[in-house]
């Protein structure tokens, strides 16, 4: 319908203006309300008349469609923002979706990698830099892998904010720099020597061979964005896994942010200090981690406890 159209619109527009929303976001945001309003259309009804009871049985025509539970959430979460939105901009008297029960969902542990594995990424991506390259553009190439890698495990990186790292990045002898992540919030990550060392690295090789020397980005490409995308690290990526015997399929960016958080966690960090590191805006979401938690608690007590071990007595 076309008030549907202009609701949908003038709530996009908010959530780019007022909250910095990114393009992805609210691409995401359209599908979802999009999909909304045209199961509201089979029903003859409209997102601006739509009440409680058509919210629940959305909800039921996506568990129909086969939609997992935090699928579902995540599309309560959009409807939920969008009327709060006409609420308060009194284009609605009411908010349907005020008292309807999120579906429940089990959060699901994280692929973690070892500290052992990691460590074999790095000296695989380390000693590639130290071999003799095929070309100059192969040995640009496994300096950029190396870099990448250290300052994604020095880190905790979104992928989509490594790759874009300004080259400022790795001018600055500095231990920390300034990462703008979601809703363009800005954060200080530590950066280890390690990573220091490999970035500064890859950025003399680059401008000895005179290339992208207009460039902003820290891992500059000829795309269309100009720096090197998401999608070619996790395939370069999983190129490296499978050269030191790792399976691919269980490699990814993402892999690696949770490998730094879990292993912070490992070796004792406070969960609100994972928290602002990861860039998490809530708690709740930096608890997945917590297992490691749990893991470390037993173990401490299986050691420790006098009457943990084979030797207790009941």
């Amino acid at each position: 319908m076309a008030g549907d159209g202009l609701l949908l619109e003038g709530f996009l527009e908010m959530l780019s203006a007022e909250r910095g929303a990114a393009e992805n976001t609210l691409e995401s945001y359209r599908r979802d309300l999009e999909d909304f309003s045209g199961f509201l259309a089979g029903r003859k009804a409209s997102l601006a008349g739509a009440d409680k009871n058509a919210v629940t049985a959305y909800l039921s025509h996506l568990t129909a469609r086969g939609f997992a539970a935090s699928s579902q959430a995540r599309r309560l979460s959009a409807l939920r923002q969008f009327y709060r939105h006409l609420f308060t901009e009194g284009l609605r008297g009411d908010d349907p979706t005020r008292t309807v029960a999120t579906p429940k969902r089990r959060a699901a542990l994280p692929k973690v990698l070892g500290i052992e594995e990691v460590d074999r990424l790095l000296d695989a991506a380390r000693a590639a830099t130290a071999a003799e390259a095929p070309s100059p553009a192969a040995a640009l190439r496994a300096l950029r892998m190396h870099a990448l890698l250290e300052v994604l495990y020095a880190t905790g990186l979104r992928v989509s904010e490594l790759v874009s790292l300004p080259l400022s990045a790795a001018l600055r002898d500095e231990r920390l720099i300034a990462v703008t992540g979601k809703g363009n919030k800005e954060r200080l990550v530590p950066l280890s020597q390690a990573a220091r060392a490999a970035m500064r690295a890859y950025v003399a090789r680059r401008r000895g061979e005179g290339v992208h020397m207009q460039s902003r980005w820290l891992f500059p490409s000829h795309g269309e964005s100009g720096h090197f995308t998401r999608q070619a690290f996790a395939r370069d990526l999983k190129e490296l896994a499978a050269s030191v015997g790792l399976d691919p399929g269980m490699l990814s960016p993402h892999v690696l942010r949770h490998a730094f958080a879990s292993h912070l966690l490992q070796n004792g960090a406070d969960l609100r200090v994972v928290q602002q590191l990861l860039g998490h805006a809530d708690i709740s979401t930096t608890q997945i981690y917590t297992h490691v938690l749990d893991e470390r608690l037993a173990a401490l007590v299986e050691s420790h406890h006098p009457l943990a071990g084979p030797g207790s007595k009941d």
